[in-house]
């Protein structure tokens, strides 16, 4: 199990980091719209890696055979990897190539009238939060997952 979560959760890391780091890099004439758009879009591709893991360690590793709970938590444990990743990109965006994103945003969200939607945001504080919300969606993607890949044995 451990050798599964490894991998995936090793390829799931390094797909989030390069898709998320790419489209804000890439993207700076970007509306925010698009970027958050992107970013979602980045953090689904990553967290595919836990159904595939799953079924790997499902098909190829315990005969065909696997427990919700054993599921889950291996698509949790992935999901983990994917988090890190991506909060990880997260905060060299944040903190290296554009230090002024948080400020610019809040202007951006005073300038709309949605002032009181500002947090005071800080990049490590932006990385947990990327961490904490990939981690959230991996968590129903694994539930998911588990569901439909569970199997006991005959």
């Amino acid at each position: 199990m451990k050798r599964t979560i490894t991998k995936y959760g090793v390829f799931g890391c390094l797909t989030g980091f390069v898709i998320f780091l790419s489209h804000l890099s890439f993207a700076k004439n970007l509306s925010y719209d698009i970027l958050e758009l992107f970013g979602y879009i980045s953090i689904f591709l990553s967290l595919s890696f836990i159904y595939f893991g799953i079924k790997y360690f499902r098909d190829s590793l315990n005969q065909g055979v696997i427990s919700f709970g054993k599921a889950l938590s291996i698509g949790i444990l992935i999901s983990i990897c994917v988090g890190i990743g991506i909060g990880v990109a997260d905060f060299i965006y944040t903190e290296f190539l554009n230090p002024n994103f948080y400020t610019e945003y809040a202007e951006k969200l005073s300038a709309e009238g949605k002032a009181d939607e500002v947090i005071e945001m800080t990049s490590t504080l932006g990385a947990l939060f990327m961490l904490g919300l990939v981690v959230v969606i991996g968590f129903m993607i694994s539930l998911i997952s588990a569901l439909v890949l569970q199997r006991k044995s005959e």
